[in-house]
């Protein structure tokens, strides 16, 4: 099992405003299947990526537009269902209002990819389903816009919560060893020992 990496630009949409954002694509399993976590901008860049593989599902750490606009498109291209936390349905709705995602995703449930598990943490705040994937035989999580290098993700648009992210990070993402590696949806990797 590993991962792999790329950034793809695009743009940020919510409450009336753009922005112009790089996002990260990861790709985690091995040379004959993954699973992909998250769908920003481009289905080809995240096609490149994946490469011959078979993709076993999409993963969304929460349904931001950036996060999630080209996931039915990639299921459409991989046969892959999209997963993604229920209580992400309102955000989902304003990229999707007529295409629904596959199936559930709840705190502690369990994908299996290429030999190992990828655990669902569900850490509400920056949005209200949002949910980070606990590998821990990779030593690393993937923590959406949750948890960035330097601190929270943004709590400044609907739907989202500073207290319940702060909560959430502690509670969740500091009970993870230290020395795990955060790979975050935008910029640069971390540790959980660096941002506690």
């Amino acid at each position: 099992m590993r991962v792999d990496h790329a950034v793809v630009s695009g743009t940020f949409s919510l409450d009336g405003q753009t922005f112009d954002v790089d996002n990260n694509i990861w790709v985690v399993g091995d040379d004959t299947e993954c699973v992909v976590i998250d769908a920003p901008h481009d289905v080809d860049a995240i096609m490149a990526v994946v490469g011959d593989r078979a993709v076993r599902a999409i993963v969304c750490t929460h349904a931001h537009d950036d996060h999630v606009r080209v996931a039915p498109a990639l299921r459409a291209r991989t046969g892959a269902p999209i997963l993604l936390h229920p209580a992400d349905r309102p955000l989902w709705e304003l990229t999707h209002p007529s295409v629904a995602w596959d199936t559930d995703l709840f705190d502690g449930d369990k994908v299996e990819v290429a030999g190992g598990t990828l655990t669902v943490l569900h850490t509400p705040g920056h949005a209200p389903g949002a949910v980070c994937l606990y590998a821990p035989e990779l030593a690393c999580v993937f923590t959406g816009d949750t948890l960035f290098q330097g601190g929270p993700g943004a709590t400044g648009r609907s739907y989202s919560d500073a207290d319940l992210i702060v909560a959430s990070i502690r509670s969740k993402l500091f009970a993870l060893p230290g020395d795990t590696v955060v790979h975050t949806g935008h910029g640069d990797d971390t540790t959980i020992a660096a941002e506690r």
